[in-house]
């Protein structure tokens, strides 16, 4: 069967008294006029996740992720609106939820298991293969209240996608495991997906967002503010985190028709960039392993005590490859007045392997834009790399291994 969702006009609120006695006066003289504020956590919130579909959902802490996908699994009841769900669904919200502490991993295998529809009989055929996705050893007859908080999301996990659902929903719970679980269930999702599996996370990790989803919806404020590709939606993320009072976040078309983001305060911006080859000239199209210069230039429009360039290159999903700034380089610019003009080189050998590559530029204070955003552009420059000379490779980089092969006589 093949799993989709349908949220329609979702909303939820409550109630907030100022006092006991006010809710008490209110259910008493129901028609004395209300005595309480309401406040709206989610408004008109819409959305379709169309069978094998990936949906990423993200936005700051407080925007209402987690009570949207609590409505969507049905642990909390909506205000209004509806949610219309097909299929098997598998859903981690909380770290270990529906695990009772006194109770050993094993029984509590037994006890999830059946509460996301799995019999009996399928629980114990599937439960040798937890036990080896978990990889938490004895423990897994050992009382939960024991565990770490990274055991908890080791077993939870395993069991929530033992057998495959045709509906996935994972909130930030995996962002707790360590970094080979984290790989490792990715690797079961991304599975997952080219089976036909429909999904929807929640994650701040703009690379899990990025590789994994389709599509990307931003809430901010309890409303969906954007939704589009993911690369598009996580840079516009990465502006608003980045904005402050006096700063701009805007979208502008590029060549290739994306939106490219592009925030800041305006002290100082990037007039423009270029990738240059061996030659020295412009060029769209570079050779894996060549010599390559990124050029970009800059217009500083205020007194400025301590400047920093930073450049970002990524692939074609929007994950990062590089980055790197002139204060990490040991470098910095320091400090520069209004009217000059900066020319700064990047040279360094394209160590790339095949595809089209975009170039952030940031340009800040100190060593991160989170401090003074004078101005940040995502997609300033695209340009594509082919594999003319080197051996044939696979992979986002060319590493140059250096090869040696030993020959011994006699028996192993």
């Amino acid at each position: 069967m093949n799993g989709s969702i349908q949220v329609s006009g979702l909303g939820k609120s409550y109630k907030r008294y100022a006092s006991h006695r006010d809710r008490l006066l209110e259910w008493l003289l129901p028609f004395a006029g209300a005595r309480h504020e309401t406040i709206h956590v989610l408004q008109d919130i819409s959305f379709a996740v169309a069978p094998g579909q990936a949906l990423g959902i993200i936005g700051v802490n407080g925007a209402g992720k987690s009570t949207l996908l609590k409505m969507i699994t049905g642990t909390a009841a909506p205000t209004r609106g509806s949610v219309a769900m097909h299929g098997r669904v598998a859903a981690m919200l909380e770290l270990g939820m529906g695990f009772h502490p006194d109770f050993t991993g094993r029984q509590n295998v037994f006890m999830s298991g059946q509460l996301i529809g799995l019999t009996m009989d399928e629980l114990h055929a599937l439960m040798p293969e937890i036990e080896a996705f978990a990889e938490i050893g004895d423990y897994i007859d050992q009382p939960v209240r024991v565990y770490s908080s990274g055991m908890q999301m080791r077993l939870a996990f395993a069991v929530a996608t033992a057998k495959r659902p045709d509906v996935l929903i994972v909130d930030e719970a995996l962002s707790v495991g360590d970094a080979y679980f984290q790989h490792k269930s990715f690797e079961r999702i991304r599975a997952f997906r080219t089976q036909g599996t429909t999904l929807l996370i929640v994650s701040h990790d703009k690379s899990a967002i990025q590789s994994v989803c389709d599509r990307a919806i931003l809430l901010e404020r309890g409303r969906v503010s954007k939704e589009g590709p993911p690369e598009e939606i996580m840079d516009y993320y990465n502006a608003m985190i980045a904005e402050k009072e006096n700063q701009t976040v805007r979208q502008e078309a590029t060549d290739s028709g994306k939106l490219a983001t592009i925030s800041g305060t305006g002290e100082a911006s990037v007039t423009d960039i270029a990738i240059l080859d061996a030659k020295g000239e412009r060029a769209e199209m570079l050779a894996a392993g060549a010599p390559a210069t990124l050029r970009i230039e800059v217009a500083i429009r205020a007194d400025i005590g301590n400047l920093t360039l930073g450049i970002r290159i990524k692939d074609r999903l929007g994950q990062n490859i590089f980055g790197t700034n002139t204060h990490h380089m040991g470098q910095p610019i320091g400090a520069v007045q209004a009217g000059q003009r900066l020319t700064v080189d990047f040279a360094f050998p394209l160590d790339l392997g095949v595809g089209s590559y975009s170039v952030a530029t940031a340009l800040h204070s100190a060593d991160t834009h989170l401090v003074d955003n004078y101005e940040w552009r995502d997609l300033a420059l695209v340009f594509n790399v082919m594999n003319l000379n080197l051996p044939y490779f696979e992979g986002c980089t060319w590493l140059a291994p250096a090869l040696s092969i030993q020959r011994h006589e006699g028996s192993a």
